[in-house]
């Protein structure tokens, strides 16, 4: 009976991907106008073993002045987790909010540090509210998987 008791263990965090470029660089660093950031945010899943899994969250941070790239960040944070014994609606909340709140603190650093060490200043991602992102994609696929009404 021991081995249906549920489980959860990290096994491993790891920065799976990372790159920085500066495809303007060294003309644009003379620039004294402000660059705009954006900021993307992901999250994956995917199964390695029978009852575990690699989560990833993934980040792209890219600043421009005017059409002009000034870095461009792309990471991406994982964790292989161990997780048995759930029941089916415990799985997408440990892999949706609770896994990817514990690797996105990684990811957060690892961003920070890659923007320092092309010479620029950190960029800190924000918090994130992973609860209320896995719920709005969640919403968003019961929303495309409702039935249409057609009216003519």
């Amino acid at each position: 009976m021991a081995d249906q008791e549920p489980t959860f263990q990290i096994q491993r965090v790891y920065l799976k991907e990372a790159s920085l470029e500066q495809p303007n660089s060294p003309a644009i660093l003379l620039e004294q106008e402000q660059p705009a950031v954006d900021i993307q945010l992901g999250v994956e899943s995917n199964p390695v073993a029978e009852g575990v899994f690699e989560i990833c969250v993934t980040a792209t941070v890219q600043t421009k002045i005017k059409d002009r790239t000034v870095f461009l960040v792309e990471a991406k944070q994982a964790g292989i987790f161990e997780i048995r014994n759930l029941p089916d609606d415990q799985m997408g909340p440990i892999m949706g909010i609770a896994c990817p709140q514990i690797v996105y603190p990684y990811l957060r650093g690892n961003v920070a540090d890659l923007i320092q060490r092309g010479g620029f200043p950190p960029v800190h991602l924000a918090e994130i509210n992973f609860q209320a992102m896995y719920e709005q994609q969640m919403a968003k696929a019961e929303e495309e998987d409702a039935p249409r009404i057609v009216t003519q």
